[in-house]
């Protein structure tokens, strides 16, 4: 009993001695903004006008058009800022964007509807919801690996620019 308790003590102390690394830690250069290209279903996170890192990506449902009701499918064009970040997201990680903003919301009482909300860039929650299925309800979606390296990168209060 007293050997196990010296043992596990000890190995305790080793695996707190390690540290736990921040998985999601960058250092490079500051990401100060990204472009949506919907089109080409590509995602580039920018330094000014140097391209640092280039994604392929899905989107929702029905990608074609601007959102205008929750719902539809669509993902929003436009100026945005990721305004949160969710480590607990049921899609691995996820950054929130702006949406709706105020243009959003006095188009959709125009139109009688709800904008919708709760868009976002994020990772995948199966490994079977992959790129090219344009899967989401209106969010840009990349592989699980990818929204790792773009959560670390990419800082609230980044604008990104949705562009048809």
């Amino acid at each position: 009993m007293q050997r196990r308790t010296v043992v596990l003590s000890g190995l305790a102390a080793a695996l707190a001695g390690c540290g736990s690394p921040n998985l999601y830690s960058y250092t490079g250069p500051e990401v100060t903004r990204v472009v949506v290209q919907k089109t080409q279903r590509r995602m580039f996170l920018l330094n000014d006008s140097t391209i640092l890192r280039a994604y392929d990506i899905d989107l929702g449902f029905a990608p074609t058009g601007h959102k205008q009701a929750e719902g539809d499918g669509r993902t929003p064009e436009g100026a945005y800022r990721i305004n949160r970040k969710n480590p607990d997201s049921l899609f691995h990680l996820s950054l929130g964007i702006s949406y709706p903003n105020a243009a959003d919301v006095a188009k959709a009482e125009e139109l009688g509807v709800e904008p919708g909300g709760d868009i976002f860039v994020h990772g995948a929650r199966r490994p079977m919801d992959r790129k090219g299925r344009d899967w989401t309800w209106g969010c840009i979606s990349v592989e699980n690996a990818e929204i790792e390296e773009i959560y670390a990168m990419v800082q609230t209060g980044t604008q990104i620019d949705i562009h048809p």
